[in-house]
Order: structure tokens, then sequence, then C-alpha cells
């Protein structure tokens, strides 16, 4: 890892028609780090992904992205959006963003840069053996683990340096979760991308994490290593039932 982290958040509060939903959010995430964003639903962790991907905007503070200030302009525009892109940032949504009538080889071609560069499919099929067998099959009629390795595959496939993951789990059952996310420890540490990644199953991410953030009502009530959060069960459980 380089000292410079690879996304640096400062005091960003961002929401909906002008109204807040997350306050003052601070947290970076440095080169070959996966960092876990926890809290329970409504806490505002998919915002704080949607406003560092431009998507949603922001009303105040900085969000910085390989060392460049992002839409300053605090509105969102396909510009902002594609900028990001090319800089290297990657987002998988909660609802994985495919397009189900094309197969998931076709899908996978989407999320190669035009210029060359791409992770060979060989790596990718390294990661996530079992598109091996459904290249060729549409998306809409994969399962639902298969859709999320093709979901991160496409993802992973351009290189990304900043790789942000909403949900991994939905809808997924644990045993999908338990292969998965040691995936995602592999891909920081094999390829130098920063890792964000907002999950349910907080004892699973904690155990590939390098820190994690917990959100509590919009605010960061936690920041600290993996392992610190793992030892204070009681934090979690505020976190997540209210003190």
């Amino acid at each position: 890892m380089t000292d410079q982290p690879v996304l640096l958040v400062d005091g960003l509060t961002a929401g909906y028609d002008g109204i807040a939903v997350i306050h003052g959010i601070e947290l970076t995430v440095g080169h070959g780090e996966v960092v876990a964003l926890l809290g329970a639903n409504g806490a505002g962790k998919t915002t704080t992904l949607l406003a560092i991907s431009g998507l949603v905007p922001k009303l105040d503070g900085t969000i910085e992205v390989l060392d460049e200030a992002t839409h300053e302009h605090r509105r969102v525009t396909v510009a902002n959006v594609w900028r990001l892109a090319r800089r290297g940032v990657a987002h998988v949504p909660e609802d994985r963003g495919l397009f189900f009538d094309l197969t998931a080889a076709e899908n996978l071609r989407l999320g190669k840069p035009r210029k060359g560069g791409a992770v060979p499919m060989d790596q990718i099929l390294t990661w996530f053996p079992a598109l091996g067998p459904v290249l060729d099959r549409k998306a809409g009629l994969l399962s639902g683990g298969e859709q999320q390795m093709l979901a991160l595959a496409r993802a992973v496939i351009g290189r990304p340096r900043l790789l942000l993951v909403d949900e991994m789990s939905l809808g997924l059952a644990p045993i999908i979760v338990e292969q998965l996310l040691p995936v995602l420890r592999s891909i920081a540490t094999e390829t130098g991308a920063g890792i964000l990644v907002v999950e349910q199953h907080v004892p699973l991410v904690l155990g590939i994490a390098d820190r994690a953030y917990l959100l509590r009502q919009g605010h960061v009530t936690f920041a600290g290593t993996a392992a610190e959060l793992q030892a204070r069960p009681d934090l979690i459980e505020a976190g997540y039932l209210g003190a």
C-alpha cells in the first residue's frame, strides 16, 4: 500500500432533495485495502457509496479519488459519473446493475476498457470459476449467486483502482457469501485496488477486511481496524439495535 489513499472523504454530507441523510462522514480507503462500511438499514451506507460515485449530490465536504477532488459543483451529471469511471472507480450496486437480456460474456465485454488493459479472462475465471460454464447464458437466467459473481467480475475486469460494493450478500445464501467475500480480499491483494464494501454479514466481512466504519443514523460511530471492531460486540449491537 502507498501512503496516499485511493479514496479520501472529509466531512461529507449528502442526501436527496437537499435533505441530508449522512452527516460529516470521514473515511479513507488505501491501495490494496478492504474497508467494511457497516450499519443497520437506513444508516446511510448506500447513500455514502452513491455520493462517492457522483450519483447523489453532496451538500458539504470533500471527496478525493486518486488525489483529485470530485464533482465539486455538488450536482449529479453524466459527465461527473463518466469521469470517475475513467479514473478507475467501479461501483457494484445492490441491484447488481446487469443487462439481463445479454449473456454473461456480453456483460463482461461491456466492462472492458476500450483501450485495452482488461484483466485476462483466465484470471476472472480463477476468481469466479462458476462463471465459466454459464458465459453463453443470459444474465437474467443465472442464479442469484451467479449474477452477483457476474456483477463483480464485470466491475473488476476493467482493473478499477477503487471498487465500491453495495450489499453483495443481498438475497444470497450464507454459503455463497462465505465464498465471495474472500474473493474480494484476493482482488484487493492481487491488483492493489482499494475496496469499500457494504455488507450485513458482519462477522464474515470483518474476517476479510483491514478496517471498518460503523454508521448509525448517518453518522460514523466507529472507525478503526476490523480486529478492533470484532473485539467490541457492544459497539456492533448498539450500531444495529440502538444503545
